[in-house]
């Protein structure tokens, strides 16, 4: 395929992590949408990304006596982009708010390439109100005024720069609700042409954008009282025109995405069929995320397959291929990585007990409540007894929102489990979890865990990391995994693919852990790492952005 033959897409996201130094993600959202990015550049095709410049980062966390503590995670783009050298006014509240861009070109690993250019909005101009500045800073923070305001400085911001640089954009991708408002200027731009009516004005605006959603958790569809989305956004359509689209009672982003994009898509295929019972009439397809291959391919691994899978990195379905690299092979790359991890942790924590003939479990991501981090300690003597037969430690990461208080008192009671159950079991915290330490911690453990409550995970990518590292899952039938899991061929169920249970899944984690997953761990290390290989050949070369992104081309991109 060449950019000659295909149009030209800007990919909108809210977050879009570019970079370990530049904090502009809070997590899968943004890495997943970095990966975009990444694999854009490799496959050399005409996207822009844009997302907003978040001076302030997300944030830093730190743990003090268990608890979560949020820091400050300011950067300058002006030492990591080049500015563009334009602006453009929208009105928030009234006021007129100038937006201008910083430029960071995402370059390909693989091949020599075009970069990808990705433009991060930024308000922090002195010829805006004080008030104003600020709303391109805090990643997620602030009320809902201050959130409807970063969205009108995404989506209705970002396309009016697009207009002024003249890029030509043939397809418009909104990477969550988050930039809905941009299919609002494109309908307001379309609504003012000579003979326009509102009907042709709706198709030709859906002819141009792709939504995809990514959450079936209710809570996380934006949502805005139109007393507030009318003294914020003024009237870009007819107010009737405006609810028909957007929702009766609120303003419904994701409602509005829905109308106003030809294409829809969830990131899994059963996340697909939970979206469709959620918002039913609406035809959404289903697009399984992946992640950038080179990127977190451990330096082991890609050594690896540079040796014995060529061309890898640009064409990773050739990682079907990696069951002819030699078991002994695998072992070393995984030991490397595993020794790499150990290193990480004496100097984020200390002194550790971590050891490296030990069963290592990894589970890290966003700490909130229907990830179950704490599934794992549901009955703690079980836990003990399956530790003292077979020798177990646990490292976990990840950050709970500022406002999400569960979330926070998750963390503060997994140090509590780590006092409580030393020195049998060793259960480490690495605090700060993002794109540096995950490129560490996922292929430097056993096993990756990962317990949501079903249907809630919409994909995961985390286990797909592991899985390319030939790391083994350990994981609930949800999200990409009901699609990635061969029982004992690339890792394991926990509890069976129906209504949610915690008591039943609780059971079967124990189960797995004690009567498969350790026993073949400890007394046969040739399966082990056998079933690793395989979860490189089947998992890592099925669910990477690459496979990803040429479907979006194929199936959204080229319609």
């Amino acid at each position: 395929m060449t950019s000659a033959r295909l149009p030209r897409i800007a990919y909108f996201s809210m977050e879009i992590a570019l970079e370990d130094g530049i904090p502009t993600y809070s997590g899968g959202l943004g890495v997943l949408a970095g990966d975009t990015m990444r694999s854009a550049a490799d496959l050399a095709l005409p996207v822009v990304g844009v997302t907003l410049a978040s001076r302030s980062g997300y944030f830093r966390q730190q743990i003090a006596a268990g608890a979560q503590h949020e820091q400050p995670q300011d950067w300058n783009p002006a030492s990591r982009t080049e500015p563009v050298k334009l602006k453009v006014p929208v009105r928030i509240g009234g006021r007129e708010v100038w937006v201008t861009a910083w430029e960071y070109r995402v370059s390909s690993r693989c091949v020599d390439s075009q970069p990808v250019p990705v433009l991060l909005l930024d308000t922090d101009l002195p010829e805006n109100h004080p008030q104003d500045r600020s709303l391109t800073g805090a990643l997620y923070g602030g009320d809902n005024p201050y959130r409807l305001a970063q969205e009108i400085v995404l989506g209705i911001g970002g396309a009016r720069l697009l207009a002024a640089m003249g890029l030509g954009i043939d397809k418009y991708h909104l990477n969550e609700g988050h930039a809905a408002l941009l299919t609002l200027e494109l309908l307001r731009d379309r609504l003012q042409a000579p003979g326009a009516t509102p009907e042709a004005a709706i198709e030709s605006v859906r002819q141009r954008c792709v939504f995809t959603t990514h959450t079936p958790v209710p809570a996380g569809h934006d949502q805005f009282e139109y007393d507030l989305a009318f003294a914020y956004l003024g009237e870009p359509v007819p107010p009737g025109l405006l609810r028909s689209l957007g929702g009766a009672e609120r303003l419904n982003m994701t409602r509005l995405a829905l109308n106003l994009s030809g294409w829809v898509n969830g990131v899994a295929q059963r996340h697909a069929e939970v979206s469709r019972t959620m918002f039913p009439g609406y035809e959404v397809h289903a697009i399984t995320n992946g992640v950038h291959p080179w990127s977190w391919a451990s330096d082991g691994h890609r050594a690896l397959y540079d040796r014995y899978v060529p061309h890898w990195c640009h064409e990773p379905e050739q990682l079907i291929h990696a069951t002819r690299i030699p078991l002994p092979e695998i072992a070393q790359a995984h030991a490397s990585a595993k020794e790499a991890l150990l290193r990480t942790a004496a100097e984020r924590v200390g002194d550790h007990g971590l050891r490296m003939d030990r069963l290592t479990v990894g589970f890290a991501r966003r700490m909130t409540a229907y990830k179950r981090p704490l599934l794992l300690f549901s009955d703690l003597p079980r836990l003990r007894r399956i530790a003292q037969r077979w020798p177990l430690q646990i490292v976990m990461g990840g950050k709970a929102h500022p406002r999400d208080l569960e979330g926070k008192q998750h963390i503060e009671r997994l140090h509590g489990l780590a006092r409580e159950l030393a020195p049998e079991i060793s259960l480490v915290f690495l605090p700060d979890y993002g794109m540096g330490l995950a490129r560490c911690m996922v292929p430097g453990v056993d096993l990756w865990l990962n317990t949501p409550q079903r249907p809630l995970e919409a994909s995961g990518t985390s286990g797909m990391k592991a899985a390319l590292n030939g790391v083994p899952n350990l994981s609930v039938l949800d999200g990409w995994w009901l699609e990635g899991c061969e029982e004992g061929i690339t890792g394991w169920a926990v509890g069976p693919d129906g209504p949610h249970d915690p008591a039943v899944d609780a059971q079967s984690l124990y189960q797995k852990l004690e009567h498969v997953v350790a026993p073949m761990f400890y007394q046969d290390p040739q399966a082990w790492h056998f079933l690793g290989r395989e979860a490189i050949s089947r998992n890592g070369s099925q669910f990477n952005s690459h496979r990803m992104l040429r479907r979006y081309v194929l199936e959204a991109y080229s319609r």
